[in-house]
């Protein structure tokens, strides 16, 4: 995943275990299985979803893949710390696959599909490697569901930064609206699309430590140089974006975010 807009820094690997923990819940309550199915989780970056989903299936064969050494270490680091016995990490290319036809059951793609420049060939790919009558789950966020209070322009051009830097690497960060259009033009059947908001004010301070600081405006304030670089905003205007954005952490402050979770058959 060449595209990865951003990056593999220690801050980044922190950030993206601040986001799995404080959504577990949110996206992962109905992440259950057949028992010992065998399913290919892709883009498994650092283990971030890998080390929740894994547990709630103790009797399932993981297989996750990615195109990062770097993360995939990162992986193995972690899932030998947790002591996770049913994982297998190994380099993947979701575009050069390596897997006979039809060899799993499920697959799992999270927070990948948003990265990539063809994300239907993509999917066309994962189909060919699982069985028929198998499974898919995507999901993804949308940047376009954020919304806030107080209401500030400089906040909203900021995470619109966040949008268009995404696009010039090929991806697409509105792309959690399009996972039912993606998964019926990969052929896929019976899709089912649920949205998964998240809801912050004052009165839920994990969701405010753990999404509003630590998961959407750290993951904003990364592409600051970039932003800059690229002329997509001023330096006193993304300032004040960013001061803005940890505003709605403060008392009387709200933030809403919306991620979807789309299931599908391969018929």
């Amino acid at each position: 995943m060449n595209n990865y807009i951003h990056g593999y820094s220690e801050q980044e690997l922190k950030r993206l275990q601040d986001q799995a923990n404080t959504l577990d819940e949110l996206l992962h309550y109905d992440s259950i299985f057949p028992e010992n199915s065998k399913i290919l989780e892709t883009g498994c970056g650092v283990g971030s979803q890998t080390k929740i989903i894994a547990p709630k299936n103790p009797s399932c064969h993981f297989t996750s893949i990615d195109i990062s050494e770097t993360s995939l270490e990162k992986a193995k680091t972690m899932i030998q710390a947790l002591n996770i016995k049913n994982v297998m990490l190994q380099i993947g290319d979701i575009f050069d696959l390596h897997f006979e036809a039809e060899s799993f059951d499920h697959i799992f793609v999270c927070f990948v599909l948003e990265h990539l420049s063809n994300p239907v060939q993509a999917l066309l790919n994962l189909k060919k490697v699982l069985r028929k009558g198998g499974t898919i789950t995507v999901i993804e966020g949308d940047h376009g569901s954020a919304y806030f209070y107080p209401r500030s322009d400089a906040a909203q051009k900021a995470i619109n930064c966040q949008v268009q830097l995404q696009a010039l690497h090929g991806g697409n960060a509105l792309i959690g609206r399009e996972i039912y259009p993606l998964l019926y033009k990969a052929g896929f059947s019976d899709c089912l699309v649920s949205p998964r908001m998240v809801y912050v004010d004052s009165s839920k301070p994990f969701l405010v430590e753990g999404f509003i600081k630590n998961t959407f405006t750290a993951m904003i304030e990364e592409v600051e140089k970039d932003a800059l670089n690229n002329s997509l905003i001023d330096k006193y205007e993304w300032d004040q974006g960013i001061k803005d954005l940890y505003r709605t952490a403060e008392k009387n402050g709200v933030f809403c975010y919306t991620f979807f979770k789309g299931k599908a058959i391969k018929k």
